[in-house]
């Protein structure tokens, strides 16, 4: 991680749980981190944690494009090209493909799969601005590879195995440049106390009876 020092990074959903330690550990690495969230005051009590870092908190919605575009303008203009990317910004919400609703399956996607790509095409073009080396990293899930016999997850885990597939398609469109394209599948993962990653507590129980090793993963963890 030496060599990134001194390199700007942006996390989508860098407000909690996996995005919030994705922050700590880049900053504990010297890289100039910028964190885009739509509950901004998260990020901002991370600034006020680590007042001596270099992390800007921007608010930006990923599903509004205009949002996106602004954030990625205000970067340029404040910092310079972007170096790393993370796309760690996810949602899901407790329904089912039977009895769910269009607008709930539609914001899983619009964040999942939609927003990610608008947040991957504004830093490929900032990316290709540059001539130095840079890495766009996805977030993804073990739901996109292998779904969990668990109600409640309707369009979730279909949204992270596009997430794998754009992952690939990035790569072969980007091939032959030097920008790296990689994806990171994570497990099921605690956001805070209260509040883990995936839905209701109902669901967390249920999804905690199939997980091999019957407890959430760890943030920093993952982040490592």
């Amino acid at each position: 991680m030496e060599r990134w020092a001194g390199k700007v990074a942006v996390v989508t959903g860098a407000s909690v749980g996996i995005g919030a330690a994705i922050v700590n550990k880049l900053l504990d690495n010297g890289l100039i981190v910028v964190g885009l969230a739509r509950r901004v005051e998260k990020v901002k009590e991370l600034i006020d944690d680590r007042p001596e870092a270099k992390l800007h908190a921007v608010e930006c919605d990923v599903t509004n494009e205009e949002n996106v575009v602004t954030a990625f303008a205000w970067i340029k203009e404040n910092l310079g090209s972007v170096d790393v990317l993370v796309n760690n910004a996810g949602v899901t919400k407790e329904t089912t493909l039977s009895d769910g609703s269009l607008a709930d399956w539609r914001n899983v996607l619009d964040v999942n799969v939609l927003g990610l790509c608008v947040c991957t095409r504004e830093a490929v073009r900032s990316m290709r601005e540059c001539d130095g080396e840079s890495v766009i990293i996805h977030i993804s899930s073990l739901a996109g590879e292998r779904v969990p016999a668990v109600p409640g997850f309707n369009v979730y885990p279909a949204t992270k195995r596009a997430v794998n597939a754009l992952a690939q398609t990035l790569r072969h469109e980007l091939a032959g440049t030097k920008i790296r394209v990689t994806k990171f599948s994570d497990t099921l993962v605690a956001l805070s106390d209260h509040q883990p990653r995936t839905g209701s507590n109902r669901t967390h129980g249920k999804l905690l009876g199939v997980h091999t090793r019957g407890t959430y993963g760890n943030a920093s963890s993952i982040a490592e």
